[in-house]
């Protein structure tokens, strides 16, 4: 079996519909997304139609949390630490009616299941919270420290909009499947990947695909809330994850 796992599409319509067309030229029989679909991106409205509209198991993101949960407590505490975001949650919501809130909010954490003899467990950040950074680089003791308590033989996350991979000395393997809509690499392509199941094994690889970031860009300078400027830079020069 060949999946498609996505994540982070962040309202960005126009890097997904090249990711799907991607992924189906990959072959894939499914595709999972953990979450993540709409806050601070180019087209809120019509991306959260369009994955509405999609035969897809999905798990929410901490985004998708937020906006279901929105309201002064929730501005409240992104202005003190992301004031752009609090920014574009606001204006978010001018898009997002309560058929959309009720939607992100019936999402679930996250999934666990076996798919060819294989346990495989879907979240946003980590096991452990849907806000946990799963990033390059880490110490493989921190990785192990936080999939503890799973014993599934490959993890899948996203939140961070950096793919990587680890393989830990319990034989479990964690990817971050990177990030559709916000890509935080020095090259900001879109990024998914593609795993192969069979006899029990699997194969992960990510894919790398380009799309118009320019129109994205301007999409979202035309939202006009402060800051949308920078959100736009991002998406052609990311430079910082969180703003």
């Amino acid at each position: 079996m060949r999946i498609a796992v996505i994540s982070d599409i962040h309202a960005n319509l126009l890097a997904l519909q090249e990711v799907l067309k991607d992924i189906q030229n990959e072959g894939c029989e499914f595709i999972f997304c953990l979450g993540d679909i709409v806050l601070a991106g180019p087209q809120p409205k019509e991306t959260l139609d369009f994955v509405r509209q999609q035969n897809w198991t999905i798990i929410q993101g901490n985004t998708d949390k937020l906006i279901s949960e929105f309201g002064p407590d929730v501005v409240e505490m992104m202005e003190g630490k992301y004031p752009i975001m609090a920014k574009a949650i606001v204006d978010d919501m001018n898009y997002v009616d309560e058929d959309g809130k009720d939607f992100l909010a019936s999402l679930p954490p996250m999934m666990q299941m076996e798919i060819e003899g294989v346990k495989v467990l879907f979240v946003h950040g980590s096991p452990r919270a849907n806000n946990e950074d799963i990033l390059p680089n880490k110490p493989l003791e921190s990785i192990e420290e936080i999939i503890s308590d799973t014993d599934a033989a490959l993890i899948l996350c996203g939140h961070t909009h950096i793919p990587c991979g680890y393989q830990t000395n319990s034989k479990q393997t964690v990817v971050n499947v990177g990030s559709v809509g916000r890509p935080m690499t020095p090259t900001p392509l879109a990024c998914y990947v593609v795993i192969d199941f069979k006899d029990d094994t699997f194969n992960v690889k990510h894919k790398f695909v380009d799309y118009n970031r320019e129109a994205a860009a301007e999409l979202v300078r035309n939202r006009n809330f402060e800051g949308a400027d920078k959100l736009a830079e991002l998406l052609i020069n990311p430079v910082e994850r969180h703003v």
